[in-house]
């Protein structure tokens, strides 16, 4: 358990790459996602993450609003290289996984627990934060590249209008997933000892 762990969070990188094929079935991503909902941590169990998961037809939509949102504030020219980005790392996937925070139970976590009202918002980043890693983690694991957007909150109204979605739900992240069509980028790592510091 403790290698298969290390593995995927060490496996778990950055696709830009990525096709509009799956290693699995429906099925099964619906479950990866609903085994996170249930299982990762919040301060006070508060369980404020929301998440939306976008395939076929509705993961194509998503990115559509999103060119379109953009077409009317980026200059044509520079447009041209946002579009081929979104079109060939994005919009290329499978299907996108939609994080939100529920600003209801932020706001009722807030007046029941007044001394800690400040830290509610805080803690609820935190949250999504560790959705986020979990289920991208568990994406790969399953075969996938994912890589993590913030369009919000540029695109946040259409998206709430498109599927429907309550007006308290934040948007926080897209992450578009789909079997990895090139490697990873390489990544650098700055030295463990000047990040950890243990004493015993």
């Amino acid at each position: 358990m403790e290698n298969s762990f290390k593995s995927a969070v060490l496996n778990r990188r950055t696709y830009y790459a990525i096709s509009d094929k799956s290693p699995v079935s429906d099925k099964q991503i619906e479950e990866t996602i609903k085994f996170a909902i249930k299982n990762v941590p919040s301060a006070f169990n508060s369980q404020s993450t929301r998440i939306v998961l976008l395939l076929h037809q509705h993961h194509k939509k998503l990115w559509e609003i999103t060119k379109d949102i953009l077409r009317k504030i980026v200059p044509a020219e520079a447009f041209k290289n946002t579009e081929a980005k979104i079109n060939g790392s994005f919009e290329s996937g499978y299907g996108t996984v939609l994080f939100f925070e529920d600003q209801t139970v932020v706001e009722g976590f807030q007046k029941a627990f007044a001394a800690y009202a400040d830290n509610f918002p805080i803690w609820s980043q935190q949250t999504c934060a560790m959705h986020q890693f979990t289920v991208w983690t568990m994406l790969e694991d399953m075969g996938f590249g994912a890589n993590l957007q913030h369009y919000n909150p540029l695109i946040d109204k259409e998206v709430a209008r498109e599927w429907n979605l309550p007006e308290t739900w934040k948007l926080v992240a897209e992450m578009p997933f789909g079997t990895p069509s090139g490697e990873p980028g390489a990544k650098e790592f700055k030295p463990v000892d000047d990040r950890v510091k243990i004493f015993k």
